[in-house]
């Protein structure tokens, strides 16, 4: 019997210092969560690419939590660094089996798959400018090599996580579905990111097509929650660290671009939903709707009622191409074929922050000491 997410929460308090105390708050919020049925995935193997990054990790993490509850899937992790899992995973790693493999090279794996999420990706915006090859390789051979695997497999789903870099640099703020085109130029070096991540979402629709692969595509926007680490080097890290220290928050542009945001809990259960109910050959965004903003007030909402007001928002406008930085753009997405699947966003911007800044002050502490 599943218990409502709602349910569940009531009388929980909504922010704690304590990152274990909050990182398995989260996972009982997804482990109970009434849209994913996590008793259809007892007795099944699922590869996951992407571990050790955020949203893997959480990922992993929620299906061991699971275990608490009923028996645990068994999960399947190819990993470059083992000595990187093993300082993430901790006391958990040897109940992951992980495999010392890059997704370029083709996968041989003898026992039985019934899923594959495969999120492995170079996310680091220097990246994309300094190694624009690396970043295409990993996108093109990473993602062939998996399908292969699912195909050979014959496995129940396929999901490849996307990006809502795909649509490009919207200019107002239409909403953007599925079916959104984009005005991206391949010609800029910075394009081998996202440009690599649309053939990715094309060759899902065409191993579905091809070979009856379920093959599902979930563009994921900016999402954070615990986990992120203290020295993160994207905005809402920088943010949060400001709020922590008491630090003035100094943007290096006007932060006119606005976007939505997304809990990692949230993001877990979205690729879950997919995994299991989505159809195969489609895509979906996921997203809080309720979150689009822009940077400026992102970083007015910090300073004012995360900081309470302590610190200010200063503008230093300065070159920021050698960054690699997205232009100015409106990522408006629309969430609405997600959310038919019974799926929603339960956290919004101001708790998305509140947790991180919680999760954030006892990592920065561990790290002082």
């Amino acid at each position: 019997m599943l218990i409502s997410t709602e349910k569940y929460l009531k009388g929980k308090t909504r922010m704690n210092s304590d990152f274990e105390t909050l990182f398995n708050r989260d996972l009982d919020y997804i482990c109970y969560d009434s849209n994913v049925d996590f008793s259809r995935l007892s007795g099944k193997t699922i590869l996951l690419t992407g571990a050790t990054g955020l949203i893997g990790y959480s990922l992993v993490s929620a299906m061991l939590h699971y275990r608490n509850y009923r028996e645990m899937p068994r999960i399947i992790a190819p990993v470059r660094d083992l000595k990187k899992a093993k300082e993430i995973y901790k006391d958990q790693y040897d109940e992951v089996y992980f495999v010392s493999a890059d997704v370029r090279d083709r996968f041989v794996f003898d026992e039985p798959i019934d899923y594959i999420i495969h999120g492995a990706s170079n996310t680091s915006s220097k990246a994309f400018v300094e190694q624009p090859v690396d970043v295409s390789k990993t996108a093109l051979f990473g993602t062939i090599n998996m399908l292969e695997l699912a195909v050979q497999k014959k496995a129940s789903s396929f999901v490849f996580l996307s990006s809502m870099e795909v649509y490009g640099t919207p200019d107002n703020d239409e909403k953007i579905s599925e079916s959104h085109g984009t005005n991206l130029d391949p010609m800029l070096v910075r394009s081998s990111y996202p440009e690599g991540k649309r053939m990715c979402e094309s060759l899902c629709a065409s191993y579905a097509s091809e070979y009856g692969l379920p093959a599902k595509v979930v563009c994921l926007t900016q999402t954070f929650g615990p986990g992120v680490r203290y020295d993160d080097g994207r905005v809402f890290a920088e943010f949060a660290r400001c709020a922590i220290e008491k630090k003035n928050i100094v943007l290096h542009t006007k932060g006119e671009t606005k976007r939505n945001y997304l809990y990692t809990a949230d993001a877990v259960t979205a690729i879950l939903s997919v995994m299991l109910d989505g159809a195969a050959g489609e895509k979906y965004n996921a997203c809080n709707e309720d979150s689009y903003c822009s940077i400026r007030e992102m970083a007015d909402l910090v300073a004012c009622e995360l900081a309470n007001k302590e610190i200010q928002v200063i503008v230093e406008e300065t070159d920021v191409r050698k960054f690699g930085y997205a232009p100015v753009l409106h990522m408006n997405l629309d969430s609405g074929k997600l959310k038919a699947l019974g799926w929603k966003a339960k956290y919004g911007l101001k708790e998305m922050f509140g947790n991180l800044i919680s999760s954030m002050t006892v990592d920065g502490l561990r790290n002082a000491n």
